[in-house]
C-alpha cells in the first residue's frame, strides 16, 4: 500500500498492511524544535537548520530523513510553501539552539520577555516569560469593546488566528487563491503521503480567544442571544473563507482539519444540551459544505480533552475523525472508545501518552505502552498511529525513538 493507500483505509475502518503513522501532518502532531534538535544528533543524522513552523507552539518542520526514517504517511499541505531563504529569519529558541523563524512572525525582547506582535497594528499579541517555551495569549480582541462589524478585521489581533504557520501569508491578497491551488497541486504531484489541509473553523476557541474564556462561557450561559449573534457572524465568515480554501485545494488534498477543544481533563467545557444549541448546527454547516463541494475528503477535528459525552452528537453533525484523543481525562480510556464508538469514527492519535508516560517513561515503558494501546486500536481499522498531541520539548529522544518503532 502507499502512504496515503493506508491512511485512506484506515479512515474508511479496513484494516491495513501496518498502522499508517502522523507526524507533523498538523499542528497537534509535531514535535518542538528543542526535542527535534536532539533527536536528529541522537539519530546520527546530519545537521540541518531547524526550521520552526509554528510560532505559538515552537513546533520543528520535520525533515524528509527523519519522516522517512519513522515511515510517516501524513504531510501537511503548508509544506509546499515557504521553501525559499526569503521566507525565513534567524533567532534562538530558548534552550540556546540556533533556529530560523517565519519572517511575519518577528519576536522581540520587552522588559526580559519576548514578543510577538499584529502585522497590522504592531499591538503586542503574544507573551513568552523568561524561563517559558511558548507563547502565550496577550491580547482579546472584544475584552473590553464587543464591535461584530470588526471581527473578521480583528483576527490578526489574536494570537492564533494572528501568527500562521506557512503558508501564512504567502497566499494571502488578490492571486493568493491562485498560489495556493499551484502548491497545493505540486505537492500532490511530489509526493503518495496522505496530504492534510489545516482550515480551522474554531468556534468555541474564537470566542474564547475574543472575549477571554471565562467571559465567554458566562456569555454562552447567561447572554445566548448575544452568543448566538456572535456565533453567527462568524460562521459566515469561516463558510465563506470555506468556500474558498475548498476551491483552491480540494482536488489536491485528501483530509481537511478543523479545530475546536471542546474538552478540559475532567470532561467537556459545555453540556451536551450547550454542544447542540451553540456548536452543532455551525460545526454541521461548514462539514456539509466539505460533503457538499468535495465528497472524498474526510473530516478531522482537532479536540483536546475529554469529549465521551460528545462523541455522538459530533458523528451525527458529519465528523470522521477525531484527534488528539486524550487518553488521560475522564472518559477517554481506548477500551472504552474503540468498543463504542471504533465503528463510526477514525481515532487520529492516542498511541501514545505524553503527559507522564513519553516524558517520564523509560523507553522500554514506553514501548509496552504502545503495544498495549496498539492491540486495543488496530482492530477493524478506524486508528491512525499519533501519540497524544504534540512530542514537549523535553522529551527524551530515545523515548521518541521507542514510540515510533514500537508501533512496528
Amino acid at each position: 500500500m502507499t502512504s496515503r493507500e493506508r491512511v485512506l483505509a484506515a479512515l474508511n475502518h479496513q484494516e491495513t498492511d501496518r498502522v499508517p503513522t502522523d507526524l507533523s501532518g498538523h499542528r497537534s502532531s509535531g514535535i518542538a524544535a528543542m526535542a527535534y534538535a536532539r533527536l536528529r544528533d541522537y539519530l546520527g543524522l546530519p545537521k540541518k537548520p531547524i526550521r520552526v513552523y509554528d510560532p505559538v507552539q515552537q513546533l520543528a518542520i520535520v525533515d524528509e530523513d527523519v519522516l522517512q526514517r519513522f515511515q510517516v504517511d501524513t504531510i501537511e499541505l503548508g509544506r509546499a510553501f515557504a521553501l525559499e531563504d526569503k521566507y525565513w529569519s534567524e533567532w534562538v529558541l530558548p534552550d540556546g539552539t540556533p533556529c530560523l523563524m517565519p519572517v511575519w512572525a518577528k519576536p522581540e525582547r520587552r522588559n526580559g520577555d519576548w514578543v510577538l506582535r499584529s502585522e497590522a497594528t504592531g499591538r503586542v499579541i503574544a507573551r513568552m516569560p523568561r524561563g517559558v517555551w511558548y507563547f502565550e495569549q496577550a491580547n482579546f480582541p472584544f475584552l473590553e469593546h464587543e464591535d461584530l462589524n470588526r471581527l473578521e478585521a480583528e483576527f490578526s489581533e489574536c494570537l492564533w488566528s494572528g501568527l500562521p504557520s506557512p503558508p501564512g501569508p504567502i497566499v494571502s491578497g488578490p492571486d493568493g487563491e491562485a498560489r495556493l491551488a499551484r502548491g497545493a497541486r505540486t505537492l500532490r504531484q511530489q509526493t503518495d503521503r496522505a496530504i492534510i489541509a489545516l482550515f480551522g473553523g474554531n468556534l468555541l476557541e474564537f470566542g474564547q480567544w475574543f472575549y477571554r474564556i471565562d467571559n465567554f462561557l458566562m456569555l454562552l450561559a447567561g447572554e445566548p442571544e448575544r452568543a448566538h449573534r456572535f456565533l453567527d457572524r462568524l460562521v459566515e465568515i469561516h463558510l465563506r473563507n470555506l468556500q474558498a480554501f475548498l476551491g483552491a485545494v480540494a482536488e489536491h488534498v485528501d483530509i481537511i482539519l478543523f479545530g475546536d477543544d471542546l474538552g478540559m481533563q475532567s470532561g467537556p467545557q459545555v453540556s451536551p444540551a450547550m454542544y447542540r444549541e451553540f456548536f452543532k448546527p455551525r460545526q454541521r454547516l461548514q462539514w456539509r459544505m466539505v460533503k457538499e463541494r468535495a465528497p472524498h475528503l474526510k473530516i478531522m477535528l482537532h479536540c483536546c480533552g475529554g469529549v465521551r459525552e460528545l462523541l455522538d452528537d459530533l458523528i451525527d453533525a458529519g465528523l470522521e475523525a477525531i484527534n488528539p484523543v486524550q487518553i488521560t481525562c475522564r472518559g477517554m480510556e481506548p477500551a472504552g472508545l474503540k468498543h463504542d464508538f471504533g465503528r463510526r469514527i477514525t481515532f487520529w492519535g492516542g498511541a501514545c501518552d505524553t503527559r507522564d508516560v513519553l516524558i517520564h517513561g523509560t523507553p522500554a515503558q514506553v514501548r509496552e505502552h504502545v503495544r498495549r494501546n496498539l492491540e486495543i486500536w488496530r482492530p477493524g481499522g478506524g486508528f491512525v498511529f499519533q501519540q497524544v498531541h504534540n512530542i514537549l520539548a523535553d522529551v527524551p529522544p530515545a523515548n521518541v525513538v521507542a514510540m515510533y518503532d514500537a508501533s512496528r
